[in-house]
This record gives C-alpha cells, structure tokens and sequence, in this order.
C-alpha cells in the first residue's frame, strides 16, 4: 500500500525506529488480577494464557506474587511446572516486595521446580510513599541491598523496582540504583505507577537512567525496564516510546487490566509493534492476538468495550453512509485490500476479522444493499427503501436480528 498511503509517522521521525527485537512482559496474571474489576481465573486458564503468551512471542510472564498467600504460592509453582512441561519459549518472572519474606517463597519454588525464575523485587521511592511508610534513604538503602543480596545468593536473577520512579528525586534514584547494581541486580525497572508520566517524562528518565549506568560502568550488563500505568490515558503510548528512547523490555496486561485503570494493553503494544515492522513473524505469531484478548475478557470477567481497537465490537463495523460507501466500492472492484484500510488504519483480515456494514440513522442506500446481500436477502428497490426508512426513526444501529425480524413481516 505504499503507492497509496503517504506515511506522515515516518517523516522527520523525532526518534529512531526501533534498533532491536523489543522484548515483552505479559503482567495479566499478576498486577493484571490486582484489578478490582477481575476475576482470578482458574489454573487451568492461566495455562490456556500461557500457551497463548508463548505463541504470541511475548519474552517474559509475571506468574504472580508468592507472598501474597497459600494459593498464590500454589499457582506459581503450578505454572512454573506447566512451562516446563510443555517447552513453552517464555521466561518465568515472580514479584515480591523487598521483604525477605516475600521473597523465599519464589526461591523455594525455582528450587523445587529446578528452574530459574526472574525476581522482580519493589520498593517505594518516591518523596510521598516515603511521607506515608515513615521511611529515609538509609532504610531504603538497607532494603534494597538486603532484597538484591537474597535473590543473587539464591542464583537467581535480579530486576530491583523503584516504585513510582516517575515522581521520585534523581538523587534518591541514582542511590537506589547504585544500591541495587552493587548487591547484583543485573536489571532496572522504572516505574510509572501511577500514570504520571508524559513521553517527555520518558525521555528525561531513560535519558537520566542510562547516564547513571554509564558512570557506574554498567550499561553494557544491566538492562532496563518501563512499567507503565494508565491513569493519564497514556500508558500505551509512553510504552512504545520508551523503546524508541532505549528501554529494553516494557510490561503491559491483556486488554490493560490492573490496577485502578490498568496498565498498557499488551496486545496493542503487539499490534503497533508489528505495524512498526519491529516483530519477527517467525517469533510472534499474532494469527491467535484475537483469541489471547477475548480469552483474557472472558477468563477475568471483564468487558471489552464496543470502540476497543482490534477486539472491540465496532472496531471494523461502521453504519455511517459515507463510509460503508466506500467500504462496498473497495470490494465491488474486488480490492480486499483497499476495503480493509479505505476507512482503518489496521487490516482486519491480518488479525481473522473483517469490515461490517452496518444499518442505522445515519445510513444510507449502499449499507442496506449490503447488509441484505451478505444475508441472502434479495436488494429489491422497495424493500431498499422500506428498510432504510425503518432505519432513519430508530435511535439506534439495527441488530442483525431486528433486522431479519422487520423483514420477516
């Protein structure tokens, strides 16, 4: 579609595009479930997810939070077994507060299982979780370094987590870091817990961050983390951008459920990533996206809204005249192509949906002609009109089943 799309995204790009593979960390059945909103699926959905995790290419699962109790312990070890059971190509990843009694439980379980799990261990930093906890740097200092030393000594590998980075003293940050690396935390993850953070905010902290590394002698072997939350509305962006400005792997969940409104959906950190070009087919098989979304929905007992992008159900509908018209000329001149982008900036048939036209108040002759092709009904000129007429009184888009009910008068 070169020849037909003038890409005004790659003109005079403000960053680089992506230099290398971006790696993900699927959050849903950890902070995704931290949702008062969800529902704990059961074990054996959790593996369905899995399976579908490792199909879509994602490079890290968050397996949940073992100090939170007898049953979250149970799962985790469940699903560490399950991994290895059937080969799946993902990595295990628990996390745990910087409290050794977090922590043991997921050592215990990689020991038992045999298997090395990422601990992702967090601490509040910013000025007011400090206000709130009652705590000073030393206090951090010694949690931290204690947290880092447990984990390393267990063999494991260790992620340190400044909760909040994004509203947190570059003096505190660069301490806490300097903290972590120095006990053996081999990655960082920064933190926007609370969705504060704008893609300028992004940039200064990367920026920021990479430049701590670089004094300490260390950007060549610890790696870096975004871990973003919605509250702002833009976690899916400041994702993305935080790979274009040097993160390493971001986290999202499944429909971007988690914690008061979530965190970025991963499964539209895989859609612009692979309309980027920046997913290997070979890895991420995105033929089953759809199918990870409406698992997630359906396993979490959560909506997904009718206007959602690639899983909602108006994404590729449309009832409006002018754009269906369009639509059905793209596919009278058999371009299947042309009607799937003539009105959406995704292809439909890439992810097994396809364009639907729809009949409503806004519609004209071309939708009712369509809608009665696509259902076996001949387009009769009479009953064109009727039906559009219908249409036009309603407040509302026709169901299929209204429709086929106004006909069967």
């Amino acid at each position: 579609m070169a020849d037909r799309i003038y890409d005004w995204n790659e003109q005079r790009r403000h960053g680089p595009p992506l230099g290398t593979a971006p790696k993900l960390l699927d959050e849903t059945i950890r902070d995704g479930l931290q949702s008062p909103s969800a529902r704990d699926p059961s074990i054996e959905q959790k593996m369905e997810l899995l399976r579908l995790m490792a199909r879509l290419g994602i490079d890290t699962v968050d397996l949940g939070l073992p100090g939170a109790g007898p049953r979250a312990r149970d799962d985790v070890e469940q699903l560490l077994r399950f991994i290895v059971e059937e080969r799946l190509p993902i990595k295990p990843n628990c996390a745990a507060r910087t409290v050794i009694a977090d922590l043991r439980p997921i050592v215990e379980i990689s020991q038992r299982v045999g298997v090395p799990v990422e601990v992702t261990a967090f601490i509040g930093s910013s000025p007011l979780r400090v206000a709130c906890e009652g705590w000073d740097l030393a206090t951090l200092i010694a949690r931290t370094r204690d947290a880092m030393r447990f984990v390393v000594a267990a063999g494991l590998p260790a992620s340190f987590v400044t909760e909040d980075t994004t509203r947190s003293h570059p003096q505190v940050l660069e301490t806490l870091f300097g903290a972590a690396i120095d006990a053996g935390a081999t990655r960082l993850v920064l933190c926007d817990t609370c969705g504060h953070a704008t893609p300028d905010g992004v940039r200064n902290l990367v920026t920021f961050t990479r430049q701590v590394l670089g004094a300490l002698g260390v950007a060549d072997r610890v790696a870096l983390d975004w871990h973003g939350h919605n509250d702002r509305g833009h976690a899916l962006t400041t994702a993305l951008f935080a790979l274009e400005v040097g993160v390493d792997r971001v986290h999202g969940c499944g429909l971007g459920v988690g914690e008061r409104v979530g965190n970025a959906p991963i499964e539209l950190l895989l859609l612009n990533l692979h309309m980027l070009g920046a997913l290997d087919p070979a890895r991420h098989d995105l033929t089953c996206l759809l199918e990870y979304t409406e698992k997630v929905a359906s396993y979490l007992g959560v909506e997904i809204p009718p206007s959602y992008p690639l899983a909602g159900r108006d994404a590729f509908r449309t009832a409006t005249g002018v754009h269906a018209a369009a639509v059905i000329k793209a596919e009278r001149l058999g371009d299947d192509e042309l009607a799937d982008l003539v009105y959406s900036s995704v292809s439909a048939r890439t992810f097994g949906r396809h364009q639907e036209v729809a009949i409503g108040h806004y519609s004209g002759r071309s939708n009712v002609q369509w809608w009665l092709a696509s259902h076996g009904y001949a387009a009769a000129p009479d009953v064109v009109e009727r039906l559009l007429d219908h249409a036009k009184q309603q407040d509302h888009v026709l169901s299929d089943e209204e429709i086929h009910a106004f006909l069967g008068r």
